[in-house]
């Protein structure tokens, strides 16, 4: 199984996502129901490994939190877009909990995430997309500003690759509880 444990969006937050997702040329834009704040990409497993990891994710606490989406990005910081994305305002209670997470993962077995936690979701991935037209989409959503909104669970997903797609599945779901 190739997993990953994300946040979902509620749709006051996804709706105005979905109206600014338009007007690059050769962008593939992520369906509305797909988007989601990947908080740990766990990759390929074994069924042992995805019934430790389902189990290990259940004694993660953490009480609820509000975020709030702020900005517009792309990937890789130099070089040609490949990644459209919007961002976050800082929140230490996200960061508490991708911590929280990953000290749950390596103490599984799992190897150690290399690559700095930059949370965000991805809104599209660009092909041969002309880098005036990235610049001037992020121009025009750079005051971009999602409603704060609530984060009181986590989920643990499934990921298919498919042809053109991949395909999420929500294999557990995780609230976060006042302690």
């Amino acid at each position: 199984m190739r997993l990953f444990i994300a946040l979902n969006l509620p749709e006051s937050v996804r709706e105005p996502l979905t109206r600014i997702c338009c007007g690059l040329p050769g962008a593939r834009w992520v369906n509305p129901e797909q988007l989601h704040l990947t908080l740990r990409f766990i990759g390929e497993v074994d069924g042992g490994v995805f019934q430790d990891i389902r189990e290990g994710l259940a004694e993660i606490a953490g009480k609820p939190f509000m975020l709030q989406l702020d900005g517009v990005g792309f990937f890789p910081p130099r070089g040609k877009p490949r990644v459209v994305w919007v961002g976050l305002r800082q929140s230490k209670e996200l960061l508490q909990l991708r911590n929280r997470l990953e000290s749950c993962l390596v103490s599984l077995g799992l190897e150690p995430e290399r690559r700095k936690f930059a949370p965000h979701i991805t809104l599209a991935r660009l092909k041969n997309t002309p880098a005036a037209k990235v610049g001037r989409f992020l121009e025009n959503h750079s005051l971009f500003l999602s409603v704060p909104f609530p984060v009181d669970d986590f989920f643990l997903y499934s990921s298919q690759l498919g042809r053109n797609r991949a395909i999420h599945r929500i294999e557990a779901r995780y609230p976060l509880i006042v302690t």
